[in-house]
């Protein structure tokens, strides 16, 4: 079963940049479709990018798109989200999700069963 763990949240001012980072272990990280949520406080969990298992498609949400990058490395294990004009809106804990992989990308929490802990991204104005 693979282990997910967050890294690289934190404070930023509004239009700045952050990188996320996602270290996945214990499992053939190759096999997963990965994805990023996120969720402010009081707000449901929100899909916010996701990638195919060989890196050939992304997906973002309406959001973040053209604005944030997803990418990753399978020989690393890891996937890395690349946020850039970064809104207070965009503030809450982001989380890592890897779903056995598909042709089609998911985007819906309930297709990930595996989670990371979250790492928190605040944006202030």
């Amino acid at each position: 079963q693979v282990q997910l763990v967050e890294s690289g949240g934190g404070l930023v001012q509004a239009g700045g940049s952050l990188r996320l980072s996602c270290a996945a272990s214990g499992g053939t990280f190759s096999s997963y479709n990965m994805a990023w949520f996120r969720q402010a406080p009081g707000k449901e969990r929100e899909f916010v990018s996701a990638i195919r298992w060989n890196g050939g498609i992304t997906h973002y949400g309406d959001s973040v798109k053209g604005r944030f990058t997803i990418s990753r490395e399978n020989a690393r294990n890891t996937v890395a989200l690349q946020m850039s004009s970064l809104k207070p809106e965009d503030t809450a804990v982001y989380y890592c999700a890897a779903a056995l992989r598909t042709y089609l990308i998911r985007v819906s929490r309930s297709d990930y069963a595996h989670w990371g802990q979250g790492t928190q991204v605040t944006v202030s104005s």
